[in-house]
């Protein structure tokens, strides 16, 4: 293996904590369908899906509150009410930025919100369509990752009118599928990585 992929993981560099999944995380009921908090950029697909979730007054359903200029820290507000939008939400709209993976995926894993991720290639340097025609995301898919994948966020009101059927049971075990897999997630590439770092320098210098 000539490149070994990393996650992106959480935004630690903006104070995002490691979060230990909890008794309440699981069970208790999450009043929003799904969550949006996030930069708006001109001319993107968030303009797009901020236009989706304001027909038929989905975003009444979902806790979104957006901005329209990036800040590269979180003040303590913005971050509490961060996480509380991904501990009281059932889905995590995960649309494409300058990358299509975000930090924001993995921090909804970690409150066990169910990420909706955008599936589409950049113009940002994390993917080579030349290379593979499934290359965003490409870590996240082969692991198995228990997310709902969608190219157009047109599919939406498609994807939250099923939530709408679900019952509080099948929810709570949805939850503790996600927090499972990326638990499992987490300390397999831990585990990769070691291997790798071993096998690639440690065994070659016992000579």
């Amino acid at each position: 293996m000539d490149v070994f992929q990393w996650p992106l993981g959480v935004a630690t560099y903006r104070n995002f904590p490691v979060v230990e999944a909890s008794w309440s995380m699981l069970y208790n009921e999450r009043p929003y369908l799904c969550n949006f908090l996030g930069t708006i950029y001109e001319n993107s697909s968030r303009q797009a899906l901020m236009n989706i979730l304001k027909q038929g007054g989905i975003d009444k359903l979902c806790w979104v509150s957006v901005r329209e200029q990036w800040q590269p820290q979180e003040t303590n507000e913005s971050l509490k009410n961060y996480q509380e939008a991904l501990l009281q939400s059932d889905l995590t709209l995960c649309p494409v930025g300058v990358n299509t993976e975000c930090y924001r995926i993995y921090e909804a894993c970690s409150y066990g919100s169910v990420p909706v991720v955008e599936d589409v290639m950049t113009a940002g340097s994390c993917g080579n369509t030349s290379v593979s025609q499934n290359a965003p995301l490409q870590l996240l898919k082969s692991m198995g990752a228990p997310f709902i994948f969608i190219e157009n966020w047109t599919e939406l009101p498609a994807v939250l009118e099923k939530e709408k059927t679900m019952t509080s049971q099948e929810k709570i075990q949805r939850r503790k599928m996600l927090l499972h897999w990326y638990q499992h997630f987490k300390t397999e590439l831990k585990t990769k990585f070691t291997n790798i770092l071993e096998s690639s320098f440690l065994i070659n210098n016992k000579g």
